[in-house]
């Protein structure tokens, strides 16, 4: 397996997605710049944290017209893995990857700090490794994650178990607890928490190391 970890200016998670899958899984994973215009022969591919582009204009609107992102979505409608987080998150669905949008925090305020996420859908190839209704600690850190979809297209995500994780205790104002969502075809997931910031006791904690392992296990098993 091969992994990509896209690098907007202004990515900060990068190198903890690279260290989670490189050092931790043992994937051989590569940095891809955002000017790129093949992601190469990658298996799967991660959109990083951060302030892509400064969070200028809006957060995600900007890295989506990247050269990159045009093989990200030909990528992901091969059928292909495909995770955002945090600004990754923001990243797809600005790039109409995912469905929704997040906006600015109910309180209008950075949050950081670790937050309890329900397992809404155990069976795709990011949430395969926990169990249905699984409760986990993992880390936010963000100031627009405030989940929005209009009802219609709630309504069909629910309809479609597109919800991967919900919040225990809704941090930002998320529609619906919503803290991570799936496309239809469950090949793209998005998630405002961090899991590759608890893949090792390490750090407090390895609530996100089963996210990785599962996505490794699929390609691998392809």
């Amino acid at each position: 397996m091969k992994a990509g970890v896209i690098v907007f200016p202004g990515s900060n998670c990068d190198h903890d997605c690279y260290h989670a899958l490189k050092h931790v899984l043992g994937v051989e994973t590569v940095f891809i710049w955002h000017k790129e215009g093949s992601l190469g022969d990658v298996d799967a591919v991660v959109v990083p944290g951060g302030f892509s582009y400064g969070d200028y204009l809006r957060c995600g609107a900007i890295a989506k017209n990247s050269p990159v992102m045009r093989d990200v979505i030909r990528f992901a409608g091969e059928g292909r893995p495909v995770v955002g987080i945090c600004n990754g998150f923001q990243v797809l669905t600005e790039s109409g990857l995912l469905p929704g949008a997040l906006m600015r925090n109910r309180h209008l305020k950075f949050l950081c700090k670790s937050v309890q996420l329900r397992v809404e859908n155990a069976a795709t190839c990011f949430t395969a490794r926990y169990q249905q209704g699984q409760v986990i600690d993992i880390p936010i850190a963000h100031h627009d994650g405030n989940y929005y979809a209009d009802a219609a297209t709630l309504d069909t995500m629910e309809e479609n178990q597109q919800v991967a994780f919900r919040y225990v205790d809704n941090p930002n104002g998320s529609m619906s607890d919503i803290a991570g969502v799936l496309n239809k075809r469950k090949n793209v997931l998005g998630m405002m928490p961090h899991p590759e910031r608890v893949v090792e006791s390490l750090l407090g904690g390895t609530d996100g190391l089963p996210l990785f392992t599962a996505l490794k296990e699929h390609v691998v098993g392809a």
